[in-house]
């Protein structure tokens, strides 16, 4: 296949902000030429600059540290096809990201690139291995110019985020390499809306300007206002998230006092579109008419000050046009996950006004293709470090007989979290260890699947540390508390109510707790509460139970406050240890774990 950025055969739909009243100004006249045409002194005499010049926005997000080309399901993207079936794409790795972000920006000598957080966190063992300073390096490579943080950027907490952009050798591991020192991220990491509770300021630069020749776009970076809720009490220690609506127009004020009037927003905060397919039209039947979510509501508040959003966190692929507060249609993107795909937005910015013509404004989202030649500057990087990381990476855990999904799966029950349950409860059920006698894990927790092909030369359905560990990557400790009967039932309910009704979490549960999901009810009922069961019996809503889960479930994190009120806690291994330690026991080459069944909720739609 070629590998060009844009194939005509397949492609992504092209969204195009369209003047519904007519081409009435200058600038939107010159937007409205020809491709090429642009900056080549047309109408103004021979000699002398358009007054119009093409910006390419090339963007991306939540890349999450995959350096390598994601395996599994985790590593495909669906594509529709001309006659309605839809078609799995292999794609990402930074070796093909970075071939296809070069690819793009030739012909483009006004080209800027930019992410929507998330760079780094939850990331496999590569880069998680060394606190992604891998990562850091390869964004540098890639000539990111902007980031917003993301969530995942406050894993380690602020000051490690601030190593990160700044550079320097980890506090504890220290330097990596003999005589090389981390310079830390060439780009800025922007955080208009995270502030230190002491101070009240930033932590970070909440906006910066990009310049060519006289040509200025702000950039204005914001995470979502509920990451305390996401992340656990440690790696938000001291800090505030403000709400993104305001911090944005804030800013954005701010940039228009000083005459920078051509603003995009990069949001890590998301929308969920009506298809998964990365080519699917979200503006069908019209504008922004094919996805919800945050973003939606998020994009009517924003000020029209601000002309595009590059938005993220929810790992869908999408571009649409949500209406501003004035009702001017507005672009708002996303680019799937893992380097997978890439955003190729042009903004025509008028030298008169300093401002984009957003009636010309077109985007569209590419597969980051695998059937392209690999970056070698990538490649020498992922060698680099995959040196260092192989004699704990490549070392066997486990066998398995087929793939285990995880990530991949869309069930609210996937096979590989009843697996990571199980693993967790056997560790910490011995009295001296906790005396769990129920365990439960958050799903969001589930970074990838195991898959039963090899990933390396360690042989088909070998699981590697590397690949358990990409499976869970945040090395949670593991906490076994006190809870009542009564907090198990309304833990359970809390999955699908509250601040998770819209968006159910479902927690993956250990062998031996069943009940029923009505997905046809609202709210809390959706748990049908006289059908849960632990071991057969009902649960006794004054009785006490011993529970195990990792501390950001402990912490309440994820919407289950239920979760969080456990008394009587005792800190165990980590998460990772336990699931190493369970496949390590119950696996053999003649004998590989099989998946595991799927029958411990079950649904009613």
């Amino acid at each position: 296949m070629s590998a060009t950025p844009h194939p005509q055969k397949n492609r992504a739909p092209r969204r195009v902000l369209a003047a519904a009243a007519g081409l009435a100004t200058v600038g939107a006249l010159v937007a409205a030429m020809p491709a090429g045409a642009h900056d080549r002194g047309h109408g103004h005499g021979h000699g002398h600059p358009s007054r119009t010049v093409d910006v390419q926005l090339l963007s991306f997000n939540d890349l999450h540290g995959n350096l390598e080309p994601p395996a599994g399901s985790a590593g495909t993207v669906s594509e529709t096809q001309a006659d309605g079936t839809v078609k799995s794409v292999p794609a990402g790795g930074v070796e093909y990201l970075a071939t296809s972000l070069r690819t793009a920006r030739k012909g483009h000598p006004y080209s800027v690139t930019a992410a929507g957080g998330d760079m780094v966190g939850a990331s496999p063992l590569l880069s998680g291995l060394f606190h992604d300073e891998p990562t850091i390096e390869a964004l540098n490579g890639l000539d990111l110019d902007v980031t917003a943080v993301g969530n995942h950027e406050f894993d380690e907490g602020a000051t490690e985020l601030a190593r990160l952009q700044n550079g320097g050798c980890h506090p504890v591991e220290g330097c990596y390499e003999k005589d090389k020192k981390f310079e830390g991220a060439d780009f800025p990491y922007l955080a208009a809306n995270v502030t230190d509770e002491k101070t009240g300021k930033p932590i970070l630069k909440p906006y910066t300007v990009w310049k060519k020749n006289g040509v200025r776009i702000g950039f204005i970076g914001v995470t979502l206002e509920g990451t305390p809720n996401i992340v656990t009490a440690n790696g938000v220690k001291g800090l505030k998230f403000h709400d993104e609506i305001e911090t944005v127009n804030k800013y954005a004020k701010e940039l228009d006092r000083q005459g920078v009037k051509s603003i995009v927003a990069l949001i890590h905060e998301g929308g969920a579109p009506a298809s998964s397919s990365y080519n699917y039209d979200c503006d069908s039947p019209g504008a922004g008419d094919g996805i919800s979510g945050p973003i939606t509501d998020i994009a009517k508040g924003i000020t029209p000050k601000v002309d595009a959003l590059v938005t993220g966190h929810t790992h869908q692929a999408y571009v649409c046009t949500i209406p501003d507060p004035s009702g001017k249609p507005r672009m708002v993107t996303s680019a799937s996950s893992f380097g997978k795909v890439y955003t190729d937005t042009t903004l025509t910015y008028d030298r008169r006004t300093k401002d984009i013509v957003r009636t010309s404004v077109e985007s569209a989202n590419h597969v980051v293709s695998r059937d392209q030649a690999k970056a070698t500057d990538m490649t020498a990087l992922i060698a680099r470090w995959n040196t260092l990381a192989a004699p704990i990476a490549g070392r066997p855990q486990g066998f398995i007989s087929a793939d285990i999904d995880g990530r991949g799966s869309t069930a609210p029950e996937k096979p590989l979290g009843n697996l990571i349950a199980d693993a967790q409860l056997e560790g910490l059920a011995p009295a001296d260890k906790g005396g769990a006698v129920v365990a439960f894990m958050n799903p969001g927790g589930i970074r990838s699947d195991l898959v039963y092909a090899a990933s390396g030369s360690e042989g088909d359905g070998v699981v590697t540390y590397g690949e358990a560990f990409t499976v869970q990557p945040f090395t949670n400790m593991m906490n076994v508390v006190d809870l009542t009967g009564a907090q198990l039932v309304t833990a359970l309910q809390q999955q699908v109510s509250g601040s998770n009704e819209a968006s159910p979490k479902i927690l993956q549960v250990s062998k031996g707790l069943t009940y029923t999901l009505d997905m046809t009810k609202s709210g809390a009922e959706r748990v049908v509460a006289d059908t849960i069961r632990l071991n057969g019996e009902a649960i006794d809503p004054a009785k006490t139970y011993r529970v195990a889960m990792n501390e950001f479930l402990a912490g309440g994190g994820d919407g289950f406050a239920a979760l969080g009120a456990g008394t009587n806690k005792l800190v165990g291994p980590s998460d990772l240890d336990l699931f190493n330690t369970y496949l390590a026991a119950h696996s053999t080459v003649a004998a590989p774990l099989a998946p595991p069944a799927t029958d411990r909720i079950t649904i009613v739609q």
